[in-house]
């Protein structure tokens, strides 16, 4: 037993002869990667350290290999958050200041990419430069177009003289007399206007900073309510925050104006529809939600109901570029039916912003809110 016991013990197999087979070729990102050094190898068996030396080498296919794993790694991800941005890519000041910077950017890129694409192309993806009604020459092109393009529309211009947009205003002065005339008859609403422009030193003196000196008190004193007092204060510190200002609101499209302007308390998209049109003489807007000129399309094409605001723009697509000039044919269409069409003459215009939201349902009551209509 004892003997059998020795014999056991001090048995060792055979030597184990070892080959180094040739270089494998790792599937880890696709290159090609040497086996591990023979003087690094260790095996897992902590017995068989101590008879290394018999072992030149092991096998590497018995050692199981793990492919590394591979992060991911997204381009925000891969930017430190800490590192501060280089001035030059800094948010703006101001709003306006931004929605400037960003029609620059957009503008060139576009350009660029239109370039790649089609060199011959690049001219014609330009940005039009968009004339003002008050220019030479564009109320005869917006004549000739809507002649052109709807018969029914070339009849009123037969009809009725053609319009004139030549009031030139300072705008916030054209901002102010907007909100105070709301809710208001025209003549109520002229009687609180002159009294505000006196308080103000005359209409040169209608600026935010002279604006900001006058208290509730004042303002209440000459007729103006409370809440049209926040209205023309909120006004004056967006221009004195340098969020709003005449000459960023001049160089704004369209779309970003509107935005821009419904920021302001008591300012909505009715009162910036009108602002377009009759302050900045811009050629392309249709006050969709305007009860008069939605009277008039309904008389215009005979429809058996007063079309909603989102059927507007698909009954008046025709007019573009010149939607502006429809939409006053449509309040001198409304205004020469009278009561023919169930509703009062127009008095310098439509219903005010407020007026309309009360009376849409029904055209019970006089279109003789506005006012401001035309400045």
């Amino acid at each position: 037993m004892n003997t059998t016991t020795t014999s056991t013990i001090h048995h060792r197999p055979p030597p184990i002869t070892a080959s180094v087979s040739p270089p494998h070729t790792y599937p880890i990102m696709g290159a090609e990667q040497p086996p591990p050094s023979p003087s690094l190898q260790q095996t897992d068996d902590p017995s068989s350290n101590s008879d290394q030396s018999q072992f030149p080498s092991i096998n590497p296919s018995k050692i199981p290999i793990r492919p590394q794993k591979i992060r991911k790694l997204s381009p925000i991800a891969s930017i430190d958050s800490t590192t501060t941005q280089p001035e030059e890519i800094k948010p703006q000041t101001t709003i306006a200041d931004a929605d400037a910077s960003k029609s620059i950017i957009l503008s060139t890129t576009s350009a660029t990419k239109n370039r790649r694409r089609n060199p011959s192309q690049s001219a014609k993806d330009l940005p039009k430069i968009i004339k003002p009604l008050s220019s030479p020459g564009e109320i005869a092109a917006a004549l000739h177009h809507l002649r052109s393009t709807d018969p029914l529309i070339a009849n009123l211009i037969a009809i009725h003289p053609p319009p004139t947009f030549d009031t030139h205003q300072a705008l916030f002065l054209a901002l102010s007399k907007s909100i105070l005339y709301q809710q208001l008859a025209h003549k109520a609403g002229t009687s609180i206007y002159t009294r505000f422009v006196a308080l103000c030193g005359g209409e040169s003196g209608v600026v935010p900073e002279t604006v900001l000196s006058l208290t509730s008190q004042q303002l209440k004193q000459i007729g103006v309510s409370g809440r049209k007092a926040s209205y023309l204060f909120d006004l004056a510190n967006k221009y004195n925050n340098g969020i709003l200002s005449d000459d960023s609101i001049v160089k704004m499209d369209d779309r970003s104006l509107s935005t821009m302007l419904s920021m302001v308390k008591g300012i909505g998209s009715w009162s910036v529809h009108m602002f377009m049109i009759f302050s900045l003489h811009r050629p392309d807007v249709l006050p969709v939600s305007d009860l008069g000129v939605r009277k008039g399309v309904q008389l215009l094409y005979s429809l058996d109901e007063l079309p909603r605001p989102s059927q507007m723009d698909q009954l008046c697509a025709k007019w573009r570029p010149y939607r502006s000039v429809g939409a006053w044919y449509m309040w001198r269409f409304v205004e020469g039916k009278g009561a023919q069409a169930g509703v009062p003459a127009i008095e310098n215009g439509s219903f005010s912003e407020q007026a309309q939201q009360q009376h849409q349902p029904q055209l019970l009551e006089p279109i003789t809110n506005i006012g401001s209509l035309g400045y």
